[in-house]
């Protein structure tokens, strides 16, 4: 779109902390962990020296061979030091691969497979444990960010390397490789380049800025490190000198003590890590009292928890942010909430694509009018879409459609207003239901004891409720008979601890998988 285009040189990943560190260095960026490549540096540091610790990786790197233009899988333990190697992999002009580690060492070991032969940095933890026998003989060479392993090479063997300037790449060239989430299968490869990157940035630049005119904001922010978003997190808040709060732990006491002490003013977060922070809304110690900005990524999220979330803001002018989008395009729409307008929270409502940067059209699936009864495809448009899946072109061309319009998988329509509203992903439809996103909206709201509950269909095609309670306390049977009324026909509900349920890296539900268990446990009931 036009005013992601004008001007677009690419974001320059390998060179933003830097900038940042060039405007701000006495800026100050704290972690809830020490960093595995660099324990020493502690949990309290300047921007100055986050960009130096780059430098000085990258530098580590260029005397490990890693050249420009080579794929570099990132996958060790949970850590910021993940986002920090993929900064100084774009700066030695290599493409950073970046793999979470909460996926599965099989699957790991088909993406590294994807990549052909590349350089694999990883951890004594990953490389002795988790990924299969074979792995590191996939691969040109293998560097461990801690610990040590049979013909890998410890990073810490070229602490001292002379330092090199940050290589140039082209702007429409790979940058770097994210994988989708997962939720219908193995992860699909999304290639980004510096110009894709750069129009993402765009928006979720435009719609911050505003609120940052009068002063910078402490930003507290719990991403995944493998994320694109983390990339563009860290480029709209630090280029901004915006102090800097990075969580590896969402725990919810963990996360109080930190946000009590630091008072973080935008706090950025998953939807679902949100859900997991309700409790935080009534901690005595306020942690979330000074919060301007709430910010969820990338998935509509449930009202009752933007409710919790404003109600705990003391500012006067608290605003809820929603972004709508996927891992191949980023951001496509935004809607706000306020307390003065709880009452529209209707969480199927994912609002208004960005003027003059994203287009969103909603086409039918069956030659009828898209409408809340018949919902149809969603379609967008973007600059921030990435190029390829990587190995998997023919893949990524199916989801285009003709004009050049992005299918994004879900279904739902747009009001007389033009407003997006989102009822489910196609794959999840359960004929005859509905929305299943919207019965589960309506059960959280009415019960306030539910952490989680998700509608998928069980082996007859019936709508099954999979609920998670607070503290795992059994199911109230006479509130959930009450919480049912007036929604669709649904079978008994199925309790679960939270922690049983099947997570992506930014920890959506794998309702794939959870349809695939739940029938797995019924069959066995039955024999």
């Amino acid at each position: 779109m036009l005013l992601q285009r004008v001007r677009n040189r690419g974001i320059g990943l390998g060179t933003l902390l830097e900038r940042a560190a060039a405007l701000h260095p006495a800026n100050v960026m704290i972690f809830d962990h020490p960093l595995d490549v660099a324990p020493e540096l502690g949990t309290r540091v300047t921007v100055a020296e986050v960009a130096d610790l780059v430098d000085d990786l990258a530098a580590r790197l260029w005397a490990a061979k890693v050249r420009p233009g080579e794929h570099v899988v990132i996958h060790k333990s949970d850590g910021f030091d993940i986002t920090l190697l993929g900064f100084a992999v774009a700066r030695v002009g290599a493409v950073p691969v970046m793999l979470s580690p909460k996926l599965p060492g099989p699957v790991v070991a088909e993406l590294i497979r994807r990549n052909g032969r590349p350089v694999l940095i990883t951890d004594e933890a990953k490389l002795t444990g988790e990924l299969p026998r074979g792995t590191a003989e996939a691969c040109e060479q293998v560097l461990l960010a801690s610990g040590s392993g049979a013909g890998a090479t410890p990073l810490s063997q070229y602490a001292g390397a002379s330092r090199i300037p940050p290589v140039g790449v082209p702007s429409s060239g790979p940058a770097l490789i994210t994988h989708t989430s997962g939720t219908t299968g193995v992860p699909k490869l999304a290639v980004h380049t510096g110009e894709s990157l750069e129009a993402r940035y765009r928006p979720q630049a435009a719609a911050v800025t505003p609120l940052l005119r009068r002063r910078p904001e402490t930003v507290a922010m719990h991403v995944s490190f493998v994320h694109s978003r983390i990339f563009l997190a860290l480029a709209v808040t630090l280029l901004r000198g915006c102090p800097v709060v990075v969580l590896a732990d969402p725990d919810p006491e963990r996360a109080a003590e930190l946000f009590a002490r630091l008072r973080p003013g935008i706090l950025e977060a998953h939807p679902n890590t949100f859900m997991e922070w309700e409790p935080l809304a009534k901690d005595p110690r306020e942690p979330l009292a000074n919060v301007k900005l709430f910010s969820s990524t990338f998935d509509a999220i449930h009202p009752r928890t933007v409710k919790l979330m404003l109600h705990a803001s003391r500012r006067r002018s608290a605003i809820f942010g929603q972004l709508y989008g996927q891992s191949e395009v980023g951001p496509v729409t935004v809607r706000t909430f306020t307390r003065q307008r709880l009452f529209e929270a209707d969480g199927r409502c994912v609002g208004f694509p960005f003027p003059g940067m994203t287009g969103i059209r909603v086409t039918s699936r069956n030659g009828r009018t898209p409408s809340r009864e018949n919902p149809g495809h969603i379609e967008v448009r973007s600059d921030g879409r990435v190029r390829t899946y990587l190995d998997e072109h023919e893949r990524y061309e199916g989801q285009v459609t003709e004009g050049g319009w992005w299918r994004m998988g879900d279904v739902g329509y747009r009001s007389r207003y033009g407003c997006v509203h989102l009822l489910d992903r196609e794959v999840d439809l359960i004929e005859g239901f509905g929305s299943t996103l919207a019965a589960e909206d309506t059960l959280l709201d009415r019960m306030g004891d539910l952490t989680e509950v998700i509608v998928v269909p069980g082996a007859d095609g019936t709508a099954v409720p999979v609920v998670c309670t607070r503290g795992d306390l059994p199911l109230d049977r006479a509130a959930w008979q009450h919480a049912v009324r007036g929604l669709p026909p649904m079978a008994d509900p199925v309790q679960w601890k939270l922690e049983e349920l099947p997570h992506t890296a930014t920890t959506k539900i794998k309702r794939r998988e959870l349809t695939r268990v739940l029938g797995e446990r019924a069959a066995r009931a039955t024999r």
